[in-house]
């Protein structure tokens, strides 16, 4: 199964935006992981932006870039929203007001607590009505989701955007299911060559291939710490422009082989 790759969005420690980020994970500059402000969630109504939490934020900036990059209305394509946990500040805020003598749940808190919050507020920003799917996979939830969105658009025949991102827990859910600096990516896919696709991705699933890593150190420490940051390895091949394969973690047996053939010079 093949899609063809139209645009990146791209948010992360000292990786604000695709086009800043991709000389670092190509090796070209240093890394230097420096704390990224959060974007600001302006596609969205003031009152809903007051309510955003940063998942929300972090993956409406992404899927908004790579569709801008791509040329896509995001209005007309449908989305693969993936993450490993959703957003633990509203679980843990949630569970805190539980514990406490005064029960009470803010409505709020509790619709940023579902697993789809972040593709409400997109439907909201961008007046999407395509489709869209939440998924979960624990650590291997990026290459669950590059498989669900890559799977649609072959079999609708039409562009899916995957928009992927975690940030940690507070404590101390922390300690239990330990997440690090918050990171978020997304791609704009299609079923076909358009003027816009830079890149072909070939995917197969395998048992036997070593899942690949980050030969920088500090990026290295990111893809291990951030389930969403297991696109790093696949991130750092584009972001050459040549002909690569990546193995990328999926469930305990099984990975995600993607081969990556440029389109043309981005």
């Amino acid at each position: 199964m093949h899609v063809y790759l139209e645009g990146i969005g791209l948010f992360g420690p000292g990786l604000a935006g695709w086009e800043a980020g991709r000389a670092a994970l190509a090796g070209a500059v240093p890394y230097t992981p420096t704390e990224t402000p959060l974007p600001a969630a302006a596609l969205l109504p003031a009152n809903e932006r007051r309510r955003a939490p940063k998942i929300v934020r972090i993956a409406l900036a992404t899927g908004a870039e790579a569709l801008a990059a791509a040329g896509r209305d995001p209005a007309r394509v449908a989305a693969v929203f993936t993450s490993s946990g959703g957003d633990g500040d509203t679980i843990h805020e949630i569970m805190s007001t539980l514990a406490s003598p005064v029960r009470e749940l803010s409505p709020t808190r509790f619709h940023n607590s579902v697993h789809n919050a972040a593709a409400g507020y997109w439907s909201i920003a961008t007046a999407s009505r395509a489709a869209s799917t939440s998924l979960c996979c624990h650590d291997g939830s990026f290459a669950a989701g590059l498989l669900e969105a890559a799977v649609q658009a072959t079999v609708d025949n039409k562009a899916v955007a995957l928009i992927a991102y975690d940030v940690p827990y507070p404590s101390p859910l922390a300690e239990a299911r330990p997440i690090g600096p918050a990171f978020g990516v997304a791609l704009a896919l299609s079923p076909a060559p358009s003027p816009a696709s830079f890149a072909r991705l070939e995917m197969a699933l395998t048992t036997d291939q070593p899942l690949s890593h980050n030969a920088e150190p500090t990026l290295e420490a990111l893809r291990r710490a951030t389930p969403a940051a297991r696109a790093l390895p696949l991130l750092a091949a584009l972001a050459t422009n040549g002909t690569a394969a990546v193995t990328l973690e999926y469930l305990p047996d099984l990975a995600l082989n993607v081969s990556i053939t440029p389109e043309k010079s981005s």
